[in-house]
């Protein structure tokens, strides 16, 4: 009923809106334009006050649109959650809107975003990495990233010049790495599917 009363009342402001497939919270699929839009109706007509996560889907290198953008927003009174999602317009270089002038959370899981799927957020006051070092060339949680990492140089080079090394590739130990279709968010981070051998134990054949 909760998601059923959402989509009528959120049609109103875009009339786009489409249901979006979930196993847990009501979800929505909305053109990524305006995404902002419909975060400011549900903060301050339907009580969703907490941005809790702000992410991204990189459905794939071979997939048009690739990225997705996604926003799970939280109601302290109604104690529910609600998803708002919508793709990115270009494959190359997606954008999307910022959500900083509706909450400052936003900031910090937008720039994780930018850092890990390479997705700019236009607006956003200061867009920079935050978990990878500014010149990285990379966006680790692409598809077309190696699950074990690039070797890079590191950021310092006095670092590098009394280390000597590079940065080592991360090893693949316990993969391949699979979430388990629950609607208990814990039960769903991604776990090894093959928790056999590890980075002392060779990996059976």
């Amino acid at each position: 009923m909760i998601a059923q009363d959402l989509n009528s009342a959120l049609r109103e402001t875009c009339s786009e809106l489409d249901d979006r497939d979930s196993l847990d919270w009501p979800a929505f699929n909305c053109p990524i334009e305006r995404i902002p839009d419909v975060v400011k109706k549900l903060r301050d007509d339907h009580d969703f006050d907490a941005l809790m996560d702000a992410t991204a889907i990189d459905n794939g290198v071979d997939a048009s649109p690739r990225f997705t953008v996604v926003y799970h927003l939280y109601s302290s009174q109604k104690h529910t959650y609600v998803r708002v999602a919508g793709d990115c317009a270009d494959d190359e270089n997606p954008t999307a809107p910022t959500l900083t002038g509706l909450f400052n959370s936003a900031s910090w899981m937008e720039r994780e975003t930018y850092d890990m799927f390479g997705i700019k957020y236009v607006g956003h006051p200061d867009l920079r990495r935050i978990l990878m070092w500014d010149e990285y060339p990379h966006h680790p949680l692409r598809k077309d990233f190696p699950l074990a990492g690039h070797e890079n140089e590191l950021w310092d080079p006095e670092i590098a010049a009394n280390t000597g090394v590079k940065v080592k590739p991360a090893p693949m130990a316990g993969g391949p790495f699979v979430a388990q279709q629950s609607v208990f968010e814990s039960k769903r981070e991604p776990a090894a599917k093959d928790e056999s051998w590890n980075e002392k134990k060779e990996k059976p054949e």
